[in-house]
């Protein structure tokens, strides 16, 4: 979460616009920006797992068997009118690189909300979801901050022992993912969003960044 917050950062005040996919090194639970922890206290299966907080928003998030992905753009990036065509501009690239696996993915298409919304974000319902036989696979959140944007998002790829009735890619047809899924969503992904793009390290001045949140965060672990 430090570095992404780092990458929004540069988007803000260099204007790059970088795209990370990742995974997690344990079952992890991320906290959408405006909930609580004490949430969790009333869900056994994932109430002990290691907790951190997103800047974006949305419903929690159980990071265990999936891909996850930040897209930080500047102010000055001109591919959407309105912040939320993005999700379809990253949704849509996610899509056509699925079916070309053989994986009849579809956006939701309409928003169904209740108003005790589930604690998790894949028991929800949003227009921009990506489904695969009704289930959603992929959702998405974003942050504004001084013009920029950043957007997370979450690709199920099987269900997690700690969320057994969240079901992923491999749950719901037999495909198998090929292994080097990552590097094909990177390419689909980059090309939607952008003319030209490569592959590059964080800066020096980004780990830094990343390095004093990180003290910040830890120092500060009572999360609201």
């Amino acid at each position: 979460m430090a570095v992404d917050e780092a990458l929004l950062e540069s988007a803000i005040t260099d204007n790059v616009a970088t795209l990370r996919w990742y995974q997690w090194r344990e079952p992890t639970v991320s906290l959408g920006y405006f909930q609580k922890s004490a949430d969790l206290v009333d869900n056994d299966s994932i109430a002990g797992l290691p907790v951190v907080r997103r800047l974006t928003g949305g419903g929690a998030i159980l990071h265990d068997n999936e891909l996850t992905y930040s897209i930080c753009l500047p102010a000055s990036q001109s591919l959407f009118a309105q912040p939320h065509e993005l999700y379809d501009i990253v949704h849509l690239a996610i899509i056509g690189s699925l079916r070309q696996l053989d994986f009849p993915v579809t956006l939701r298409g309409s928003t169904w909300k209740r108003p005790d919304e589930p604690l998790l974000c894949f028991q929800r319902q949003d227009a921009h979801d990506v489904t695969l036989n009704g289930q959603k696979i992929l959702g998405s959140a974003q942050r504004r901050r001084r013009g920029a944007i950043m957007e997370h998002g979450s690709l199920i790829r099987k269900s997690s022992e700690h969320a057994p009735q969240i079901l992923g890619l491999q749950d719901l047809i037999s495909v198998s993912l090929p292994e080097n899924l990552a590097t094909i969503l990177t390419v689909s992904v980059a090309d939607a969003v952008a003319e030209a793009w490569s592959i590059g390290n964080l800066t020096e001045s980004e780990i830094a960044l990343c390095q004093n949140l990180e003290k910040v965060y830890c120092t500060n672990m009572q999360v609201r």
